[in-house]
């Protein structure tokens, strides 16, 4: 992955043009460098939780400026978010984009005082493709025992190719180029990662004791079957699940990464209530 020379490091950043919003980018041991934004401000003396963010976009396309709508309805819950720019289909298939996330999530743990404050807690996030990412890192950060995570923020997740559900049905009709399905054959580039718990979290067979989770979906949402079903089978595990169809949510999971919101205030303003409910739930730190 190429970096602007111009692009700051992660320990002097600058000012983005919006208040509250900065580039950066982020040296990983062994790796190129990946760009992220951090959006959220703290209070000096404050802990506020922090969440590692990966954006939608099919696995294949999408960047910084389509995590910005997620990004700053989590921002405005009270967290500190790092929205992650990572690398992408067909280019970049399984394993890169996870491997890079939980490369972008220890970085992020040993960050933490600086970045959210004494205590901090550390959180996931994503839509769409997104969400498959946050819920594979999750996956990995239970196996590796490390970092500990206080939660995970699925919404719309994309979370197994072979799901043929009744709303994917629905979604693409007589389509005969489904845009997801498009995008699971670049991500997964070889039919046996399809195997694999962490390219497809939804097919896992083992989810005793990953991180409590939160799952979003809207009501007409071509995710909201598998979003669900993944909700049932955390909840069977013994993990701590809230999920929830938002009947308000319209255009799901497009909305979610368009680079000026979703056009849906109210919506966005229910969204934005799950969030903050689900940070203050979260158990106290070890």
């Amino acid at each position: 992955m190429s970096t602007p020379s111009s692009l700051p490091s992660a320990d002097a950043p600058q000012a983005a043009a919006r208040q509250g919003e900065t580039d950066i980018r982020i040296e990983l041991p062994n790796r190129e460098p990946v760009r992220a934004r951090v959006y959220g401000e703290r209070a000096r003396g404050a802990a506020v939780p922090l969440v590692l963010h990966f954006h939608g976009g099919t696995f294949v396309c999408g960047g910084l400026d389509n995590g910005r709508n997620v990004a700053r309805l989590l921002a405005g819950a009270g967290a500190l978010v790092v929205s992650l720019d990572y690398p992408k289909a067909p280019e970049a298939p399984f394993p890169a984009p996870i491997e890079v996330g939980y490369a972008a999530l220890e970085w992020l743990y040993k960050q933490r005082v600086k970045l959210a404050g004494k205590g901090a807690e550390l959180f996931l996030a994503g839509e769409e493709a997104g969400g498959n990412l946050a819920a594979a890192v999750a996956l990995i950060a239970r196996d590796r025992g490390h970092p500990p995570l206080a939660g995970q923020i699925l919404l719309s997740p994309m979370l197994d190719p072979c799901a043929g559900t009744a709303s994917l049905r629905q979604a693409t009709g007589d389509a005969v180029q489904c845009r997801w399905a498009t995008g699971w054959r670049e991500f997964l580039s070889r039919p046996v990662n399809a195997t694999h718990p962490y390219a497809v979290p939804g097919g896992s067979l083992r989810l005793a004791d990953v991180a409590r989770t939160l799952v979003l979906v809207g009501k007409d949402d071509p995710m909201r079957d598998e979003a669900l079903a993944f909700a049932r089978r955390l909840s069977e595990a013994g993990i701590q699940v809230t999920s929830n169809v938002l009947p308000g949510a319209a255009n799901w999971p497009a909305a979610l990464y368009e680079p000026e919101g979703s056009g849906c205030a109210e919506c966005e303003a229910v969204v934005q209530k799950h969030f903050r409910e689900f940070f203050s739930a979260a158990p106290p730190p070890h």
